[in-house]
């Protein structure tokens, strides 16, 4: 049956894509590739990739006026909170009571506000 495996990548626009770029490698470590100016992973061994609709009133993307947000495994949060701190960008919530595991939010140069999660586990589909 022919169907959709899942996310295959996030792309966007932005008024100078070479400095997100270079924000998305000081701040959260992108190995960012030369020529194409992005990043890639292997699937994680934890989490799982969901796709989303959200009510168009919502509030989740907030402070960000963008209409989507972006969210990335991770597998040490603290850690990359910790990079991120570093680098002079601090978080705007972070969230350690959720049953699906740790969240915290930052906000990229372009506006668009990024999900940080670490998985409580495995994903329930392996």
């Amino acid at each position: 049956m022919a169907r959709v495996l899942g996310i295959g990548g996030v792309f966007f626009k932005a008024d100078d894509p070479a400095a997100v770029a270079d924000w998305y490698r000081r701040v959260l470590g992108f190995d960012i590739q030369a020529g194409w100016n992005g990043a890639m992973w292997p699937p994680p061994s934890t989490g799982y990739s969901i796709w989303s609709p959200f009510s168009a009133d919502t509030d989740y993307m907030a402070p960000s006026t963008q209409p989507f947000m972006v969210n990335f495994v991770v597998d040490d949060l603290d850690g990359v909170l910790a990079r991120a701190q570093a680098a002079g960008v601090e978080p705007v919530g972070r969230n350690d009571a959720d049953p699906n595991g740790s969240f915290a939010w930052l906000m990229d140069p372009a506006g668009v506000k990024i999900e940080l999660w670490q998985p409580k586990g495995p994903s329930p589909f392996t």
